[in-house]
């Protein structure tokens, strides 16, 4: 759990304190990264010795400008991560009040506030907002909106004086989700890395938009901002469409045999290629179960009827799964 009580997947550290007893090693299906990653290519040494260089920025930079269909008239940054970036968007914008379409990833709402902004979260968004923020395809639901609903909450957002941000984390294996192509006036779109290649720990991420946007967010980053190894690494894998349309169609696969490990416990009632989310009566009871079982799955403090599910990455973690969802075990559920 953070700092900020805000509750986060991979937080296996909770995890161990709720269930001491459980056998590893522990299953983390409690985020949305891709369990398979891209493989790792041999490092040079020098990228470990020296300051990154400009023409490996560049580089990394031209990889993602085709992986995420940039126009010629946007800009785009490289950032390590993109919670840092979610962190640095309050300052681009001169008003408020701003609105997540909710519930969704709670980090938003939390830099907006921090940065001092009225902030309302709801599925539709207030008519007084001058900031509107979308996560699309969102997290935890999968929900989606169409290219021409975001480009209505753009201009809206343009006639106030204010942004509209579209937090795109999940949108690699959708790319006919993205506005990036064709993105409208006013908007800044986030890309996250890690995610779908699974190398979260790389820290890597993107920003795009109009070029004085992301000239701001440029200097507020400062220099050397991403490591030598995630701009070596990133560019490859960026560059790497062949294991992009591979990996996703191995996703899809997996998510429809969770739909099958699932459809007992509860209603299936969103995701994407790399998660689902299952509504269920007795969600604590099964987090409960598949704890002791040494697996570990996103639970919300929200919405206590719900559980997000990741994708075992290997065919024992997919038999653990099975029989710890197949056994008739009705314990009670340890207290956060």
């Amino acid at each position: 759990m953070a700092e900020d009580g805000i509750w986060h997947g991979g937080d296996l550290a909770t995890a161990r304190a709720l269930f001491p007893e459980a056998p590893g090693p522990w299953i983390d299906l409690s985020t949305g990264i891709n369990p398979i990653p891209y493989p790792l290519p041999a490092l040079p040494l020098s990228l470990w010795t020296r300051l990154p260089g400009a023409d490996d920025e560049a580089a990394l930079i031209a990889a993602a400008r085709a992986a995420y269909r940039v126009p010629a008239h946007a800009d785009i940054v490289a950032a390590p991560g993109t919670q840092i970036l979610i962190e640095l968007l309050p300052r681009l914008a001169p008003t408020g009040p701003v609105a997540i379409l909710g519930p969704t990833y709670a980090e938003h709402g939390h830099a907006w506030r921090k940065a001092g902004f009225s902030v309302s979260e709801a599925v539709v968004p207030s008519e007084q907002a001058a900031t509107i923020v979308v996560v699309n395809p969102n997290n935890p639901d999968g929900r989606v909106l169409s290219l021409k609903d975001l480009a209505g909450l753009a201009a809206r957002c343009v006639a106030r004086g204010g942004l509209l941000v579209v937090d795109e984390a999940f949108a690699d294996f959708t790319p006919e989700t993205s506005v990036v192509p064709d993105i409208p006036p006013g908007t800044i779109v986030l890309r996250s890395f890690g995610k779908t290649y699974g190398l979260a720990g790389l820290r890597l991420g993107f920003a795009i938009g109009a070029p004085e946007l992301m000239m701001k967010l440029k200097a507020a980053l400062g220099p050397w901002s991403v490591a030598g190894p995630a701009l070596h690494v990133g560019a490859r894998a960026l560059s790497d469409a062949d294991w992009l349309a591979s990996a996703g169609r191995d996703r899809t696969h997996d998510g429809a045999r969770l739909d099958a490990l699932l459809a007992s416990h509860g209603r299936i009632v969103g995701g994407t290629a790399l998660f689902r989310l299952l509504e269920a009566p007795a969600a604590a009871a099964l987090f409960a179960r598949l704890g002791r079982h040494g697996i570990y799955v996103r639970r919300f403090q929200n919405a206590p009827d719900r559980l997000r599910f990741g994708l075992p990455g290997d065919e024992a973690g997919w038999s653990r799964l099975r029989a710890a969802l197949t056994l008739d075990v009705r314990e009670a559920s340890p207290s956060a």
